[in-house]
């Protein structure tokens, strides 16, 4: 097993190394599209509406990088990948960048070859359990059956957090959420285990999400961020600084509602100018226009707006900002400086 693993690390990393040679901005450019992976679909971080329309958190981040480097954030081809198949599709160039709720690890950046560009959404793992199964604590779940996501660091998190409490469990090896969703609701599993944003997403799916409880331990930091193959700085830094952009334009009061005006002219804040491009020419260092950061908050608004209307609290996902918040109201939010 241990040697399985291994290899299929060394081919990933292979196809990482080789593709990065070339150009990943100008190959954007030319096909006139951007080649984004994101999950199979997670209501609220990245799934299709009824007419096959992409939307949600981790989509607004495709969408803004598209509208920075092509003007357009429709331009997008969103690439759904699994837990396994993710990693192989950036390393092949079938994706330009992959923005589905992926941990920021060591092997992940060391091993397998990919330049994560920042945090969008800080996370730790936790568990769901029916209300029925009269549990409170993770630690009551000895013996239990728990449906896992395969190719992800949640299988390793709950291996030691079993073995640090000495209790056992029986492991429901999963594809993708959709099918945890189905075997967890039909039974086939006590516990569902994932990054506890995504089971309050998988929560708020269900008919009767009040028979349905996140017990309360996080066992795990789970710094979630989109990533690009090693090798091409230059895309790299199209894609931290876009969603550097975001971050900062929430932090500086810069809104979907306002972008317009301010964007028209210098105003009174340096910053806010080189951020939108009438001051300074930080567009041209990154290859890009001089409105590139202005067109990707254009796209679906700044970080927190994009938080609020995909996975806020006055969504069915409910979630609070909690370490999400901007570094100035509590939070891990922080981007560097625009100069």
């Amino acid at each position: 097993m241990k040697k399985t693993v291994f290899l299929g690390a060394l081919t990933v990393a292979g196809l990482a190394a080789g593709v990065a040679a070339a150009g990943t901005l100008d190959d954007v450019k030319a096909r006139g599209k951007l080649n984004c992976g994101v999950t199979t679909g997670l209501v609220g971080f990245a799934a299709p509406d009824a007419n096959g329309e992409w939307n949600g958190f981790d989509v607004a981040v495709c969408r803004a990088v598209a509208a920075a480097t092509l003007g357009d954030p429709a331009a997008v081809e969103f690439v759904p990948t699994t837990g396994k198949t993710r990693f192989t599709a950036l390393a092949s160039g079938e994706i330009d960048m992959l923005a589905r709720n992926t941990t920021w690890t060591f092997s992940r950046d060391v091993d397998l070859k990919f330049t994560f560009t920042g945090v969008n959404y800080y996370d730790g793992q936790g568990f769901m359990a029916p209300k029925a199964l009269g549990v409170s604590s993770a630690k009551e779940l000895d013996g239990a059956t728990v449906c896992i996501q395969t190719g992800t660091t949640t299988e390793l998190n709950l291996a030691d957090f079993f073995r640090a409490n000495n209790i056992s469990y029986q492991p429901v090896p999963i594809e993708t959420n959709s099918e945890a969703q189905q075997q967890y609701l039909a039974g086939a599993c006590d516990v569902f285990t994932t990054d506890a944003s995504g089971l309050a997403a998988t929560r708020a799916t269900f008919e009767a999400p009040g028979d349905h409880v996140l017990l309360p331990e996080i066992i795990s930091k789970e710094p979630l961020g989109p990533l690009v193959r090693h090798g091409d700085d230059e895309w790299s830094d199209v894609v931290r600084w876009t969603l550097n952009a975001l971050i900062t334009a929430e932090e500086l009061g810069v809104t979907s509602a306002n972008i317009g005006e301010m964007s028209a002219a210098a105003g009174g804040n340096p910053e806010i100018n080189r951020l939108l491009g009438t001051e300074g020419n930080l567009g041209e260092m990154l290859g890009l226009s001089a409105d590139w950061a202005a067109k990707a908050i254009m796209a679906s608004g700044n970080y927190g707006e994009i938080f609020e209307k995909n996975i806020g609290e006055a969504t069915p996902i409910g979630l609070s900002r909690g370490l999400n918040a901007q570094w100035t109201n509590g939070g891990l939010l922080y981007s560097p400086p625009f100069r």
